[in-house]
């Protein structure tokens, strides 16, 4: 979830200083983050979510992340260790 903050925060200032971003690359970034989430892999990969072998975080977990890090652009709003909720 940190990394998928990280790109958001990346992905702000690229897109502050560069206006590289097209329309539509924020909700396909989303959406790969959705497709990625340790419970959409375990749903297609065994057919169950296993919560206690997540690594990586949920789909909504990590699409979370990365939209609070594109809408803060703050690195100092990932503390994924501190955050009350993940």
């Amino acid at each position: 979830m940190q990394a998928d903050f990280y790109a958001g925060v990346w992905a702000r200032h690229g897109q502050e200083k560069f206006k590289f971003l097209e329309d539509g690359d924020l909700e396909e970034a989303l959406n790969a983050a959705l497709a990625i989430g340790d419970d959409t892999l375990q749903r297609k990969a065994q057919g169950r979510v296993v919560p206690a072998a997540f690594t990586h975080g949920t789909s909504e977990q990590r699409a979370r992340w990365f939209k609070k890090g594109y809408t803060t652009g703050d690195i100092k709003q990932g503390d994924t260790f501190s955050a009350r909720e993940l």
